[in-house]
């Protein structure tokens, strides 16, 4: 095979399939009105992201013309116009989804989203008191000026572009919107009716308050957006001064090359050129949309109408053997436990943390954290510890995308209560979720150890379907007080015999796995690989499960996002099957299962089958030891596997199609787990 060219999707169309997937569920009338919204404002939120990060790096790499061709081995230009064709294509859809379905479902619920045009007289005079009162005093145009420079357009941002006319005379104008305001404001409320109207409307409604100096004819102004490239150029030493330069790359990031520029349809041709021109701007970075930009601010839809308009709240579920009024450590030294998170509550990890800040048997705390919640309550916890007199050690990742600057401050409050934070292992991110509490026992030192596929974030856990192993278990403690004692001197663990650590083992720790099931397939033993993950991107991993496929080994994987590998496909991948679930939680999880001739192995992991996963980034892979945890977690892989409702076929086509079947079988694995791990709890029963 490895003379043939392997079937592959490019890895930023496969990812336009999974967005595509996204605004799947904006349109899916089974979806309460408001979470459909909220599904809309994703979709926007991860085009952006997507434009800042993958279409700046791409553009930097069509630079280089033929030298790129030949490292990457495809023309980064022609498919940066694939991208732009896909992103037009899913901007109508999303336009028209919006406009023509979503605003008159609204209406059916006596809820009305009314325009500047749309105002009667008392409905204006409250949006006017309003406008004067609230907006008036942080509004100040900018008159474009052809003998001027034009003004640095904030990333993000969304402005006005303004055209007054008087006779022949034009004048252009552009408005930024404050970030800081709220997107809706709800206005009285008329037999029943609910109103409520955009910000952006508001101010197209009061133009003349802005403009008052001015004689005009006629006014009109478009909302436009401009997204930024946001990779930030850093050396990647970690040295004293690491924070200070990160500091200003993301100051530099604000004022990143443009990369698209999102404008109002409506937009007469005249305007959009002065734009394309001024900004020099090319055509692929032009992208046409609708009346509103920054759509991510509509995850805050106010919902006005009834619950039944967003998905039911559930209340996360304890765990079957674990209490908060007892030592955790206490019941994990009998038995680990493991959280399915939103599913079960995460409080166990803060519960976990604070019994180690106040135990005086505990001598020392070390934890990897990659993303954190605002107002931590995993920090606040290690705060405690070390005023408790705990050695605690803290590896936060200063390269968290979009999330430095929060990191950037969490350091800085640390170092201040006197722990130790480190800033991980020179040239590798650390994306690794672990934590391992030493407590002395007996006059020896015992461990503690929680291991996650997600961040220990109380705010993301809330929504993102994770796993995460609580252990006293001393294969797993020994080799995770290994890769604390490398990562806290900045170096790689080496040489563990029970986890899997990239970017030293993962490679070939997996390659084994694999080749051990190929081996079992072609001696017509059980052969099978269950796979969960986020993205498959690797291209020499998606070779190695070609070859497993050839050699008869059944694949079988769950992923969400991207995935570069094409099943299906007859001499390469007749044995894979590729599903994607896209719901109401985040699917996060990574699982991975192997047949093992009848013994599985059952491994969870913070790394996707990505490059940068198991090259470039220290990530903990480790085994589930316990004989209930591993059934509970082939349980819960299994009700995916069955899922008809939320479930798509990933293949050739890139169709997206759901599987589906009659109402009388159907399978929604969110809700199917949730009920799975309420009746497994003995106490709930």
């Amino acid at each position: 095979m490895a003379n043939k060219e392997i079937p592959l999707i490019n890895r930023e169309i496969s990812w336009l399939y999974f967005n595509d997937r996204v605004l799947q569920e904006a349109a899916d009338i089974t979806v309460p009105l408001i979470d459909r919204i909220k599904f809309l404002a994703i979709f926007s939120s991860n085009l952006d992201e997507f434009y800042r990060v993958r279409v700046a790096t791409l553009s930097r790499l069509a630079n280089l013309n033929d030298k790129a061709k030949a490292l990457l081995g495809y023309n980064p230009k022609k498919v940066l116009n694939q991208i732009k064709a896909m992103v037009v294509r899913q901007e109508k859809k999303f336009y028209n989804l919006y406009e023509n379905i979503i605003v008159k479902e609204l209406a059916e619920e006596k809820i009305f989203l009314l325009n500047d045009k749309q105002l009667n007289v008392s409905r204006g005079a409250f949006v006017k008191k309003h406008f004067r009162e609230k907006l008036l005093s942080t509004l100040v145009p900018i008159m474009l000026d052809d003998d001027k420079p034009m003004p640095q357009l904030h990333d993000r941002a969304i402005y006005f572009f303004v055209k007054l006319t008087k006779g022949r005379k034009t004048r252009l104008a552009l408005i930024e919107l404050p970030g800081n305001l709220s997107r809706f404001l709800i206005l009285p409320e008329t037999n029943q009716l609910k109103f409520i109207i955009l910000v952006d409307d508001i101010i197209r409604y009061s133009l003349e308050d802005i403009f008052f100096i001015f004689e005009y004819d006629s006014m009109e102004a478009y909302s436009i957006q401009l997204t930024r490239d946001a990779e930030l150029d850093l050396d990647k030493e970690v040295s004293e001064k690491f924070i200070d330069a990160l500091s200003k790359s993301l100051q530099k990031r604000k004022k990143g090359r443009p990369m698209r520029m999102l404008y109002d349809a409506e937009m007469p041709d005249d305007m959009v050129a002065y734009l394309k021109q001024r900004l020099g701007l090319g055509a692929e970075n032009m992208i046409p949309g609708s009346r509103y930009q920054n759509f991510k601010d509509f995850i805050n839809f106010p919902n006005v109408g009834g619950p039944e308009l967003e998905y039911k709240r559930t209340k996360a579920l304890p765990v079957d053997g674990l209490s908060f009024g007892k030592s955790l450590m206490g019941l994990i030294a009998v038995k680990d436990h493991l959280i399915s998170t939103p599913y079960q509550s995460f409080d166990y990890v803060i519960h976990f943390l604070r019994e180690a800040a106040i135990d005086p048997k505990v001598t020392e705390i070390n934890i990897s954290v990659y993303r954190l919640a605002q107002d931590s309550r995993v920090m606040h916890a290690l705060i405690n510890a070390a005023q408790n007199g705990k050695k605690v050690n803290c590896l936060i990742e200063l390269r968290a995308r979009f999330d430095e600057q929060n990191n950037i401050q969490w350091t800085r409050r640390l170092e201040d209560e006197g722990i130790k934070v480190i800033h991980g292992v020179p040239g590798y991110k650390v994306h690794s979720k672990i934590c391992l509490v030493v407590r002395m026992e007996k006059g020896k030192p015992a461990y503690y150890a929680c291991l996650s596929t997600g961040n220990f974030n109380e705010k993301t856990a809330q929504i993102y379907a994770d796993h995460t192993l609580l252990t006293a278990n001393k294969k797993i403690t020994g080799d995770l007080l290994q890769v604390f004692r490398a990562i806290n001197k900045g170096l790689l663990p080496k040489d563990l015999k029970n986890l899997i650590v990239s970017p030293i083992d993962s490679r070939p720790a997996i390659y084994k796995l694999i080749d051990a099931e190929i081996k079992n397939a072609k001696a017509g033993k059980t052969a099978y690989m269950i796979l969960k993950m986020n993205s498959l991107a690797d291209e020499q991993l998606i070779e190695k499960l070609y070859e497993a496929s050839n050699a008869g080994v059944k694949i079988q994987m769950i992923i969400r996002g991207m995935c570069c590998l094409v099943a299906g496909v007859p001499g390469f991948s007749e044995n894979i099957t590729v599903v994607s679930i896209v719901d109401k939680y985040l699917e996060h999880a990574r699982v991975h299962i192997f047949a093992n001739g009848g013994d599985e192995l059952i491994y969870l992991t913070s790394a996707d089958f990505m490059t940068r996963n198991i090259e470039n980034r220290v990530e903990v892979g480790f085994p589930v030891y316990d004989i209930e945890l591993q059934e509970e977690i082939k349980d819960i892989i299994n009700i995916q596997l069955r899922d008809n409702t939320k479930s798509r076929e990933i293949n050739k086509k890139n169709t997206n199609k759901y599987h589906r079947t009659k109402a009388k079988d159907q399978h929604r694995s969110q809700v199917e787990i949730y009920n799975y791990l309420k009746q497994l709890n003995t106490s709930l029963n």
